[in-house]
C-alpha cells in the first residue's frame, strides 16, 4: 500500500522582481506557507525504532529546516544577475540577502526548494509534492508525475 506523508512550514521571505511591470518589482515580502508530500514504504521491522513510518516526521522537518527554511526565513532574495545586487552591501554584510541565481518569483522558489528537499531526503524517500502558497489567494505547486 502507498501512503503520503505531509508537512507544513512557515517562513518569512523579502524578494524584488527585477524588470516587472506591477509592484513586486519593490521589496515586499510574504508570509510563506510550504507544503511538502513525501511517500516510500511503510517500515515494517518491528526492531527498527520508525516502525511503521514511512519517514518520522520529525526526521522530515529537520530536512526540510536545514534545507529550506534556514535558507530563506528572514532573507532579502534578489536576483543576483540584475542591479539589484547592490542591495547585499546594504548592512556591510549583516543582512540576509542572497543574491539568487534566478529571478526570485515564487515558481522559480519553488523549484529551488524541490530541488534543495529532494537532494537531501534518504533512499527510498521520494518527494511527490511541494505547494508554496505566497498569500492566502496565491500559490505555485510542484508534482512529481509533471516532472519525470
Amino acid at each position: 500500500m502507498k501512503l503520503r506523508v505531509s508537512k507544513i512550514f512557515t517562513f518569512e521571505t523579502a524578494h524584488a522582481l527585477w524588470g516587472y511591470d506591477g509592484k513586486c518589482k519593490n521589496i515586499h515580502g510574504h508570509s510563506y506557507v510550504l507544503t511538502v508530500t513525501v511517500t516510500g514504504d511503510i517500515i515494517q521491522d518491528p526492531d527498527n525504532t520508525k516502525h511503521g513510518m514511512i519517514i518520522d516526521f520529525g526526521d522530515l522537518k529537520a530536512i526540510v529546516n536545514k534545507n529550506v527554511v534556514d535558507e530563506y526565513d528572514h532573507f532579502l532574495l534578489v536576483n543576483g544577475n540584475t542591479p539589484h545586487k547592490k542591495y547585499a552591501e546594504v548592512e556591510n554584510g549583516h543582512a540576509k540577502i542572497r543574491l539568487c541565481d534566478f529571478q526570485p518569483s515564487c515558481e522559480n522558489m519553488l523549484i529551488d526548494i524541490v530541488d534543495r528537499i529532494r537532494t537531501n531526503l534518504p533512499e527510498g524517500i521520494d518527494l511527490k509534492y511541494a505547494k508554496l502558497q505566497e498569500t492566502a489567494t496565491a500559490y505555485t505547486e510542484w508534482f512529481l508525475e509533471d516532472n519525470q
